[in-house]
């Protein structure tokens, strides 16, 4: 069974998204990557620099080898 105020909220988001343009909505995506790497440092505790190596090796887990990738890592 679907929630109605998630139905309700997830409309409304999209009616948001929908009225931005382009800009706006690239504007919107580093503001909430930045967000999201101010809560990654503060939950693990690490400077800006380590969190943004953390995230890019998690990242890269699982992935096919890449000498490129392993030497940027570094």
């Amino acid at each position: 069974m679907r929630s109605k105020v998630a139905e309700e909220l997830r409309s409304e988001q999209m009616e948001l998204l929908r009225r931005m343009t382009p800009s706006e909505r690239v504007v919107l995506a580093f503001e909430l990557g930045e967000r999201d790497l101010q809560f990654y440092m503060a939950m693990q505790n690490v400077d800006r620099q380590t969190a943004i190596e953390a995230i890019r090796r998690e990242h890269q887990n699982g992935r096919r080898h890449s000498l490129c990738m392993t030497e940027s890592l570094k």
